[in-house]
């Protein structure tokens, strides 16, 4: 599918396509869809003034994130893969243009997709207003609403005297939340929301691999935007993620890597970091809990008595908004989420839909995800878990494979003893 992806005073320009995607502004016509079309608004309201290319990056990632929506899985002819033509508005088409290879690489690693990608002149519109403020924060972390970036905020706000500048990604059901949580770390945090917001035609494709690059691409955007990057200063970014989600293991040999999302894999992290050299946009992704598992973030936290009030209120399931904003207690997250507690040995006081896993029915111990993780356990107990987890993590492009075998091997033990504890293996 060919998608144009511009500000509508831009489309025109586009060339020839399929579906007009119109960027920082509302559709205008039935057969249109759009995206950011609130982003130029929060950013003028906060009165911040990031860079060109950290614009033209969020127009990318933007462009990617809506076709990932509109661009069904089932319609394609191996009913997975898909070839997806971006057409992109950017300020300097020059440059991206020789960036094409490596976004096409990162693509396809995030979403196992044929991406094409080409460029056009047409910046995102400047948000106007002179009175711009340059915050005096010195880094930025993302805060999703979840427990490992609300553990990532505290720790860094304990380690350091100077509070991140937090930005999240809203999210049904999180806004509040993470809110609350950028309220209550460190005295209260500088905090900047913003929302894709995009719609689509048809049904959504469920998928969704590519929903983290717009999230690293607000990071980018709020990063540029502070005093010390205008000063020449490097920014870090805090990905706060604990190591065996971000490496996200098929469970089972059936559930292959293509079939698994890979949001802050350490291979797409780093395509990522590269492409920020390649701008010139002096942002250092920093992931400072990849060698580290969920349970061990817990337990090293370094306000445990802020880690109590505010860990109920996290969000980790993958299916949150299905079960009326509910954590479901059954899918790959939430499961990771209740061995974490078993393991570090905090009180769990999450209300889950299916709390009960022992029971024997397709609700519980017999669905899909609960059945998976069962059989990894008993594969690594079978095969050593120092075996299971060197196997999985085998990618070629993978850095220090040994320690992120570590990670996964200490990890497949925790959700092992929990799930023992809670009468499924």
């Amino acid at each position: 599918m060919k998608v144009a992806c511009a500000p509508a005073s831009a489309l025109t320009r586009a060339g020839a396509r399929d579906l007009d995607l119109v960027l920082y502004g509302p559709a205008t016509t039935p057969k249109q869809i759009s995206a950011g079309g609130q982003i130029l608004r929060v950013i003028q309201n906060q009165h911040l003034a990031p860079v060109p290319r950290a614009w033209d990056l969020l127009s990318i990632a933007l462009s990617v994130v809506a076709a990932d929506l509109n661009v069904r899985r089932d319609l394609s002819p191996d009913g997975w893969t898909r070839q997806i033509d971006l057409r992109i508005a950017v300020g300097e088409p020059d440059f991206w243009t020789s960036q094409v290879p490596a976004l096409r690489q990162q693509l396809c690693f995030l979403t196992t997709d044929v991406w094409n990608l080409t460029f056009f002149d047409g910046a995102a519109p400047s948000p106007s207003g002179t009175q711009l403020t340059y915050p005096k924060q010195d880094s930025v972390v993302l805060l999703s609403g979840g427990l490992d970036s609300l553990i990532g905020a505290i720790d860094i706000v304990s380690a350091d005297e100077d509070s991140p500048y937090a930005v999240s990604q809203v999210s049904q059901g999180d806004k509040q939340t993470q809110q609350l949580f950028a309220s209550r770390i460190g005295g209260g945090l500088k905090h900047l929301q913003l929302n894709h917001n995009t719609n689509y035609l048809g049904p959504a494709e469920r998928s969704q691999r590519a929903r983290s690059l717009v999230f690293l691409a607000y990071g980018v955007l709020a990063a540029t935007a502070l005093a010390h990057h205008l000063e020449g200063g490097e920014v870090p970014l805090y990905v706060c993620e604990n190591g065996f989600i971000s490496l996200n293991p098929p469970l089972t040999g059936s559930r292959l890597g293509s079939l698994s999302t890979r949001t802050t894999h350490p291979v797409f992290l780093r395509l990522f970091q590269e492409l920020l050299e390649a701008a010139e946009l002096r942002v250092r992704l920093e992931t400072p809990y990849q060698f580290a598992t969920k349970g061990e973030m817990l337990r090293r936290c370094k306000d445990q008595g802020l880690l109590r009030e505010t860990a109920p209120l996290s969000t980790s399931c993958g299916r949150y908004a299905r079960h009326g904003y509910r954590h479901c207690g059954r899918c790959v997250p939430c499961l990771i989420r209740r061995a974490a507690f078993h393991g570090s040995g905090l009180t769990d006081v999450t209300q889950y839909v299916y709390a009960d896993l022992w029971r024997d029915d397709e609700s519980h111990a017999r669905h899909d995800d609960v059945r998976s993780a069962a059989m990894a356990v008993a594969e690594a107990d079978a095969r050593g878990t120092a075996e299971w987890a060197r196997r999985a993590v085998s990618h070629s492009a993978l850095d220090a494979p040994a320690t992120y075998a570590d990670v996964l091997e200490q990890g497949i033990r925790e959700l092992g003893e929990f799930l023992g504890v809670a009468g499924v293996a």
